[in-house]
């Protein structure tokens, strides 16, 4: 299998086209999706990006965690997808529509940065989901593990779980990610953001991915941060969020039927070959 390792503020992907010229290695692929994201015994990443064709948008992205569970969608992955198919001559217009498990994600290329048409915040407990039966969850009070926690839920086409706290330590981060992420209130797991608020357009975010425990940085996560700082009052838009792989700038409106949009670099690192 040919493949390109890039990666979008630390967050690295392996990807591959050979899925879309042979649709059949998909199963492959997702089989060995653990083996090639092992950082001893494979490549090394937090996931695997796999190019097909789609009926409804310029190509269909299929993301696999390293863990080998599959995501809906992923920020940092689909600009380095998109980079990927314009540096491979797979595509050469300015646009690019992405099929997803999410829904189609547009982007652009803005210079070295990447523009990102998320789409709508998903609000709606129930299609987050999470275990209410009706309405949003704006921080409201889960216990995990014996201490409260303060959540606010959006899924960007994915689940996450938004934490303020005043200081994002390892033990914060590292101890109870992995208890929220796996709460009961959320029946399909969650992407856990714990954020620090530093100004009305500006916060500090570390995250506990699902499938993936902490990386460097998360697309998705960025934006449901800023959402839910939009909804608990403490932030405006712009946004700009500090990652520990880099910054990312956020906008959304306020409007529940108004687009997400994410800017933020990808870059190619190298490129390989590699018997599955």
């Amino acid at each position: 299998m040919k493949f390109a390792k890039m990666e979008g503020l630390a967050n690295d992907f392996i990807v591959t086209a050979d899925t879309f010229i042979r649709p059949e290695m998909i199963s492959m692929v997702k089989e060995r999706a653990q083996w090639l994201c092992d950082r001893r015994r494979g490549i090394g990443a937090d996931g695997v990006l796999c190019v097909q064709p789609s009926k409804s948008a310029d190509f269909l992205m299929r993301v696999f965690n390293a863990d080998g569970s599959e995501a809906e969608m992923c920020g940092n992955g689909v600009r380095c997808f998109a980079l990927f198919l314009k540096n491979a001559k797979l595509w050469e217009r300015p646009e690019l529509s992405v099929e997803t498990a999410a829904g189609i994600i547009r982007t652009s290329f803005e210079g070295e940065r990447v523009r990102v048409n998320m789409g709508t915040p998903i609000l709606d407990a129930p299609r987050i989901p999470a275990a209410k039966a009706a309405g949003e969850v704006v921080d409201e009070t889960i216990d995990a593990g014996g201490r409260k926690f303060r959540v606010t839920a959006v899924s960007m086409g994915n689940p996450h779980a938004v934490v303020y706290a005043d200081a994002l330590t390892d033990e914060l981060v590292l101890s109870w990610g992995p208890k929220l992420e796996s709460h009961p209130f959320f029946p399909k797991r969650t992407n856990v953001e714990f954020v620090k608020i530093l100004s009305r357009n500006e916060i500090r975010m570390r995250v506990y991915e699902r499938g993936c425990g902490e990386t460097m940085a998360c697309g998705t996560g960025a934006c449901a941060s800023m959402v839910s700082g939009v909804l608990n009052g403490l932030n405006g838009t712009p946004v700009i969020v500090h990652l520990l792989g880099g910054d990312l700038s956020v906008e959304w409106n306020g409007e529940r039927q108004s687009p997400v949009y994410m800017t933020g670099p990808a870059k190619w690192v190298y490129a390989g070959e590699i018997s599955l």
